[in-house]
């Protein structure tokens, strides 16, 4: 089953429980519109070479389409019109005054030069910008773009409109609006969320920890757990997993990985391959690669006790089933990766109101916003008496639909 397919599943099962209007919910299955450009990149050969770019937006009924743009060479429309569906979810569970978006360009960008990166960028901003706007659709970084490639984005933005306007993107560099925090923001979320979930469990603080991922969101994650006690036993790159019972130097493991470019031969661990991580003895493991790692096969080898998904769609269909008969609780994507998404929300505030918080303020409204959803999703997941994922699900259909209601969508 496609991405895709896998995200409407997910919504005709939450409309079981919450049973919204059926014309809300039908509006609800499809975006409001895909947009589809091509994208001429004149390379340092003086070749030009033209890419697929996708921008697609779900649904702004809560507000502007919100959401990431990523360049990886598996990019498809149903990823990207998936991947909006669960940002449209995903904000509506914090409470944010924003919808579901989400961009990429089909292109693997690891050979590129850092000028042909930024003729990329600059062309894709082109390309869409007449479907943005700080009060229309606002962009953020994903898969293989970053602080850097958002910049040059926004000043392509700025010079087709003609004026500043930093509040159209999100994950800037700070110097030309950024926020605090929007580095680790993801990672930073999912670990409240985390700390919620081990605290309903009454999970010890010496539980293990297994983390398939260590880019962005899998790397934070394990800096932030082993700072605050969790024993991080097992992690995995795309290459390879390291193991050790009594635990991994998180600072040493970093290290090695930017000495090599891989976790193989890590000095005093156990080298596995890629694919052992979700099997390795542990009490919480972390998903943080990319979407459909745990499948019906591998679902059967886990041994932890709680799942939070930093990745987004790390679990299909038929693994969520295996995961709920054999009594694993699965924190969902759509609330335990929404830092990233709170904090640029965070970064719009700051930009519209030309005023900056500190790293600790910032870093409070993010838990206040984390440990609210949590409690919101734990009530309905109660409520319902059914898994925290559909009890996610309920919570952000009907504040989609409410707000559908009170616009007349129906």
């Amino acid at each position: 089953m496609n991405p895709l397919e896998t995200a409407r599943e997910q919504l005709r099962a939450a409309q079981k429980i919450a049973r919204i209007d059926q014309g809300i919910f039908e509006r609800l299955l499809s975006p409001d519109r895909l947009i589809e450009v091509s994208i001429p990149v004149r390379m340092d050969s003086g070749k030009t070479r033209v890419f697929t770019g996708f921008r697609s937006q779900w649904n702004d009924a809560v507000g502007p389409y919100k959401g990431g743009i990523r360049f990886h060479p598996d990019v498809t429309r149903e990823e990207v019109m998936a991947l909006s569906a669960w940002m449209t979810w995903k904000t509506a569970v914090l409470g944010l005054p924003l919808g579901g978006g989400k961009g990429g360009v089909v292109v693997d960008t690891k050979p590129f030069s850092d000028h042909e990166l930024e003729a990329l960028s600059r062309g894709y901003m082109r390309a869409i910008a007449p479907f943005i706007g700080k009060n229309r659709d606002i962009p953020a970084p994903d898969v293989s773009t970053d602080p850097r490639v958002m910049g040059w984005m926004l000043d392509e933005y700025e010079v087709l409109v003609g004026e500043k306007a930093p509040g159209v993107i999100t994950g800037k560099p700070l110097v030309i609006g950024g926020s605090l925090v929007r580095e680790y923001a993801t990672a930073q979320g999912a670990f409240f969320v985390l700390e919620n979930a081990v605290q309903k469990l009454h999970l010890s603080r010496r539980v293990r920890v297994a983390i398939q991922g260590f880019g962005n969101g899998g790397g934070h994650m394990a800096r932030l757990l082993q700072e605050s006690g969790y024993s991080i036993v097992g992690i995995s790159d795309s290459q390879s997993t390291v193991y050790r019972e009594e635990g991994l130097d998180v600072a040493e493991i970093e290290a090695h990985k930017r000495a090599t470019g891989s976790l193989k031969k890590c000095f005093g661990c156990e080298s596995l391959p890629r694919e052992a991580l979700l099997a390795v003895p542990c009490d919480i493991l972390v998903p943080a690669a990319l979407e459909g790692a745990i499948t019906l096969k591998n679902s059967k080898e886990i041994q932890a006790k709680l799942i939070v998904e930093v990745a987004n769609g790390p679990v299909t269909k038929e693994a969520d089933a295996v995961l709920f008969d054999r009594g694993i609780m699965v924190v969902p994507d759509i609330l335990a990766n929404a830092g990233g998404v709170t904090v640029s929300y965070f970064e719009q505030v700051q930009n519209a109101m030309n005023a900056y918080w500190t790293e600790d303020d910032v870093l409070q409204k993010l838990k206040e916003k984390m440990q609210e959803a949590f409690e919101a999703v734990w009530a309905s997941h109660e409520k319902y008496n059914t898994t925290l994922r559909m009890g996610a699900y309920v919570v952000a259909l009907e504040r989609v639909a409410a707000a559908m209601r009170a616009r007349g969508r129906i």
